[in-house]
């Protein structure tokens, strides 16, 4: 039998293709550019030691480091994603190698800022606090004031700047590893046909009806990562030391605290995140067992936590099918809202197909002069075009922050970053039930939000818990090899899985391929925007006064709050446990609701 072949880059449709050329028109520009980066560094020299002559020389520096900031942004993103295009390529390695390189020498360049901004004297300071000379860093400054505990002396502050390199090393070999050089095995799919298993499409096998396809992509899968186990377990103890090492020399008590702190979040928003899930557990295993239901199986194992529970029930979503869902479903947000969407749509912001060397999942990403952009691996499943809800979500969340704020507080905080993705998929959702007549076909699309929110909540909430222990074993002197790494999320799995799910040995490999881990403490905001989410989405369909133009506000704001009271003002406030108990509520009603539909309709 032939095995179906991945396409090679140079196969896909160029309009299935995102256009880099609206950052750089050739890789020449791009050269030029990094040129004139390299010798805007060195005018850094002539601020040095001058920050406190005038509100004039302050103005001039901040500008300074906002033209760096720019640059090293279009340089980086353009070569990342020329990279990410197709990762055998090695000038777009090269490419990315030496844009990190700058970024180093830049960030190096900018360690004396924060340093003698703190070294100015009280009244200097607040003489420049009232100068309107400098009235839009105001924001900037007073937050340098706020982490003043945590920034070194300048000395300090260039040595940490030029380890930037060596440290995202981990994460560096671990993508490459991830990415360009892991191979699996091909399998027989349902047809009996032999194909090659990829990240790509695993997630495609893990949704079949055929419970050995299920099997064979979900042992196959681990069986390649199980090869270079202490590997893997290298690369994350790396990255969570390096984590804990500048923790402790910025004088955080913890490395959860010293990420929080970038996003002013109080360590409470986190613990309580970990402690309510804890407490709706109850609700995801009866919403398993009714799984185990209705796949009629004496044991439900890991790899069955993820195909559709309803029967007779197909759905091939091409991608421009996909497109018009997400315009229906995001209708409630408006008619710019939805121009927007379109521009996304016809002018290349996305890149949709998978290919050889491609990096696996998705993510939005882009620059302040250009436009988002947006990474796809589209399969054709109701699952891809929820992904591509999210992804526009990010990208129009990235749009209005970019039109409507300064380039120094367009770049909304990581906390609030997947509220606006998360959001779209809730409307997609919702719409998705409102308009589906056949009880089969709402039981299907009731439970794939189940699965957004176990996937969302409860998963994410699971990474990081995970991450918490991990770190917080490094910090208390403790190793991590590829024993207790996988002892620590075998039992996290089998608490948060209950009794109801087989605990299948291979999932105790799962930390290995989740890349999410070298950027700790990241994940928790997928649970907390996705609460966010739902509470913001409801006031939208409720049709609340005021709804619509509140969250469009809160998506033009970019950083010019704090995260917390940017969704405070938008309507909902993440300090209280609230938000996401009123979420997983939901999803126990959900639950209940499939438990009667299935047992009426089915």
């Amino acid at each position: 039998m032939t095995a179906v072949r991945l396409k090679e880059r140079s196969e896909l449709e160029e309009s299935s293709t995102w256009r880099l050329e609206d950052i750089f028109e050739n890789d020449q520009d791009w050269e030029t550019e990094f040129k004139q980066t390299e010798e805007l560094i060195g005018v850094g020299e002539t601020y040095r030691g001058r920050l406190g002559e005038s509100a004039d020389t302050l103005l001039a520096c901040l500008q300074w480091t906002d033209d760096l900031s720019l640059k090293i942004e279009e340089i980086y993103t353009y070569a990342r994603m020329r990279r990410d295009e197709d990762n055998r390529r090695d000038r777009y390695q090269a490419m990315t190698d030496r844009a990190g390189m700058l970024s180093v020498k830049i960030g190096s360049a900018l360690s004396f800022v924060a340093p003698e901004i703190l070294s100015l004297p009280p009244a200097v300071f607040d003489e420049y606090d009232q100068d309107p000379a400098l009235a839009l860093y105001q924001r900037a400054l007073r937050e340098i004031v706020r982490q003043r505990e945590h920034v070194l002396s300048l000395r300090e502050e260039k040595i940490l700047a030029e380890t930037a390199e060596l440290a995202d090393t981990p994460h560096q070999v671990f993508t490459m590893a991830n990415n360009a050089d892991l191979k699996f095995s091909e399998i027989k799919d349902e047809q009996g046909q032999m194909v090659e298993l990829t990240k790509g499409n695993y997630t495609q096998f893990m949704e079949k009806d055929n419970r050995q396809v299920r099997q064979d992509a979900f042992q196959t899968l681990y069986a390649a990562y199980g090869k270079q186990m202490n590997t893997w377990a290298a690369l994350l103890n790396a990255s969570v030391k390096k984590d804990v090492f500048y923790a402790k020399v910025r004088h955080y008590p913890s490395a959860l605290e010293g990420s929080l702190d970038g996003d002013n979040i109080p360590l409470t928003v986190y613990d309580s995140l970990i402690e309510t899930v804890h407490a709706f557990l109850p609700d995801l295993y009866r919403y398993l067992a009714l799984r185990k239901k209705m796949l009629a199986l004496e044991e439900l194992h890991m790899y069955d936590i993820y195909v559709p529970i309803v029967p007779e029930i197909k759905q091939t979503i091409p991608f421009a099918q996909a497109k018009e869902l997400i315009r229906q479903g995001l209708e409630p947000l408006g008619p710019e809202y939805a121009g927007i969407l379109e521009q996304g749509f016809q002018n290349r912001w996305i890149d949709v197909y998978e290919n050889v060397g491609k990096t696996s999942g998705a993510y939005s990403w882009g620059t302040y002069s250009a436009h988002p952009y947006v990474l796809l691996n589209h399969q054709d499943t109701l699952d891809s075009a929820f992904t591509l809800a999210h992804e526009m979500g990010h990208a129009l969340h990235t749009w209005y922050s970019n039109r409507h704020q300064p380039y120094p507080y367009a770049g909304y905080k990581i906390f609030v970053a997947e509220v606006a993705s998360t959001l779209n998929e809730a409307l997609l959702s919702e719409h998705l039930m409102k308009t589906t007549a056949d009880p089969k076909a709402l039981a299907y699309i009731i439970n794939h939000y189940l699965e957004q929110f176990r996937g969302t909540i409860f998963r994410q909430t699971m990474f990081a818990e995970f991450e918490k222990k991990t770190h917080e074993r490094v910090e208390s002197g403790e190793s991590l090899t590829a024993d207790a790494l996988s002892g620590l999320y075998g039992e996290l799995n089998a608490e948060y899985y209950g009794p109801g799910v087989v605990n299948d040995p291979e999932i105790r490999s799962e930390w290995a391929r989740i890349p999410h881990f070298y950027s700790a403490f990241y994940v928790y905001k997928y649970a907390t925007g996705f609460s966010a989410a739902i509470a913001l989405a409801n006031r939208i369909l409720n049709k609340e006064k005021g709804a619509v133009e509140d969250y469009i506000r809160f998506l033009s704001s970019g950083s010019s709050a704090e995260p917390i009271e940017l969704l405070r003002r938008a309507g909902v406030d993440m300090t209280t446990p609230q938000p996401v108990s009123e979420a997983l509520k939901s999803f126990g009603s959900l639950v209940t609701r499939l438990e009667e539909l299935l047992s009426e309709a089915l």
